[in-house]
């Protein structure tokens, strides 16, 4: 069995006690051992902000770009030791697996080559000058500088590698030491990316340390000027935002958190209809995808009542060809949920749907493929209707994360988009019509409430990322119950990762600021 050891202070530290055990959700088997009991924090988040920081800054923002692609190539090499600890220790067939581990070294990548067209400085451009007296004697420049201190990064068990590389990129490309504590239940994929970013000896000291087992004593070792970035559930934020070094201290937060994200068929669109068969596509997508477990994946399909039924049918067709067990098994094609206690929240959030729901695809009948239903942690898709949902208040509430959803059928537009915003404020929504108008009215209507709005029509569809995969190149968050938070959209990542500040001064002295022109 592995030990998960500690990177803090520039050293692999064991934690103390017996610490908590990572398993194989399809075979029980106990695979390795994380502890953080006994590490000196704030010793080690210290010289991450002393060493790391100042080596970062140091390299300014085209070197630290360069830093990033040596990195990305680093890491490509162990591609297939990544694989194989993601079936073993999240449970997940091949094609779910690339989109957790090559999302994330894309996603490096492409920060990578967006760095590469920044120009040097210690800060970059926010705007122009703005005349703060007669005669351009006197002016004020907005400016974002690095923050000095140093980023801890609080990332969810489901996207072991996507969830570190896509916060840990903006953040080391703008010259900011982040410390990672990853989910416990799913540690060891993001534990072996850091060891062999480390052992590549692409990054200064003190750039990346890692945290493994429980979060005691993460917060309290944290400064004023530190930051904090989290993906998790909506109560763990708010028992995150409570604590005084954020509530009282100012340490800046980013949240992503619940979403109960949205999927609406047109009104044009019946089925046989080309955005029709998009949209029974691509629900099934997100409901089987690392067995629903997304924070983006499709959890309400709305579907205008007149084809509620053969919207049912449609998808419950496709569902009963998944095949759910073992993903050694070639022949599956959804693996497991990552561990008992996920396997039971899911089981528990699934039978308070089923209270108000009618059951239209039934995953409890589904046997399992070379795997025992007493053991492994695998569920097949469930898909439930609610025919009166504004009845049904829960669907829009309960963010059930696994291979579940539930249809809902809407009078006209205006009914659909009043239930999308019913979720109050979602990561993202997902329009599937043939009609221009009606997609651009979508937009209007729910981009205030959701981070993403997914156009698909037909020519869209033939080319389109897929509704709940995230790119570097847009937005990844949502206001209200999504967290309120930002992240990645290009260069606009970085902005967390930056303080605002105006520099005033005489024009001219102004100009001589060591800046970085503004790009995005």
């Amino acid at each position: 069995m592995h030990t998960l050891s500690n990177y803090l202070g520039g050293r692999w530290l064991d934690g103390q006690g017996a610490g908590a055990t990572l398993r194989d959700p399809v075979t029980g088997e106990a695979l390795a051992r994380a502890s953080s009991a006994g590490l000196d924090l704030a010793a080690g988040f210290d010289h991450a902000r002393r060493h790391g920081g100042a080596a970062l800054r140091a390299l300014g923002y085209a070197g630290r770009a360069a830093m990033l692609a040596r990195l990305a190539e680093a890491l490509q090499t162990h591609r297939d030791k990544y694989y194989d600890i993601a079936l073993r220790n999240s449970g997940t067939v091949r094609n779910d697996s690339a989109v957790d581990i090559d999302g994330a070294l894309y996603t490096l990548g492409y920060y990578a080559r967006l760095g590469a067209t920044l120009e040097g400085g210690a800060l970059r451009l926010d705007g122009e000058q703005a005349a703060l007296a007669k005669n351009d004697a006197y002016a004020s420049q907005h400016v974002l500088a690095p923050v000095r201190g140093l980023a801890l990064l609080i990332n969810a068990f489901n996207f072991p590698a996507w969830g570190l590389w896509e916060k840990a990129a903006p953040a080391l490309l703008s010259g900011v030491p982040i410390v990672l504590k990853p989910a416990t239940a799913t540690a060891w994929l993001a534990h072996e990316m850091v060891r062999d970013a480390i052992a590549a000896d692409v990054l200064p000291p003190g750039a990346l340390s890692v945290v493994c087992g429980g979060a005691d004593g993460l917060l309290d070792a944290l400064h004023p000027l530190d930051l904090l970035s989290f993906t998790g559930s909506a109560d763990t934020a708010a028992r995150l935002r409570a604590h005084p070094r954020l509530a009282h201290d100012g340490v800046r937060l980013n949240a992503e958190t619940d979403s109960v994200n949205s999927a609406i068929l047109g009104p044009d669109a019946a089925p046989g209809a080309p955005a029709f068969d998009s949209l029974v596509r691509e629900a099934v997508r997100e409901i089987t995808v690392k067995s629903g477990q997304k924070c983006t994946a499709i959890r309400r399909i709305m579907v205008p009542s007149a084809h509620y039924q053969a919207t049912a049918e449609a998808i419950a067709a496709r569902l009963e060809e998944v095949t759910v067990g073992n993903p050694r098994n070639e022949s599956v094609r959804m693996g497991a949920l990552v561990s008992r206690a996920q396997f039971d929240a899911v089981q528990a959030g699934l039978a308070g749907l089923r209270a108000d729901s009618d059951v239209l695809f039934d995953g409890g009948s589904v046997a399992l493929v070379d795997a025992d239903p007493a053991v492994a942690t695998c569920m097949a898709p469930w898909l439930l209707g609610a025919p009166d949902p504004d009845a049904h208040p829960s669907a829009h509430h309960t963010e059930v994360f696994g291979p579940v959803a539930t249809l809902l059928p809407y009078r006209d537009v205006d009914h659909a988009w009043d239930m999308a915003r019913r979720g109050q404020g979602s990561l993202v929504v997902s329009a599937y019509s043939d009609d221009t108008g009606f997609l651009a009215r979508t937009a209007a209507e729910l981009a205030d409430s959701h981070g993403r709005v997914h156009l698909v029509s037909p020519e869209a569809a033939r080319a389109h990322t897929g509704h709940g995969n995230v790119m570097p190149q847009s937005m990844h968050g949502g206001p209200g119950r999504a967290g309120g938070g930002e992240e990645l959209g290009g260069l606009r990542a970085l902005g967390f990762y930056h303080r605002r500040c105006a520099v005033q001064g005489a024009p001219g002295r102004l100009r001589a600021l060591d800046v970085s022109p503004r790009t995005d």
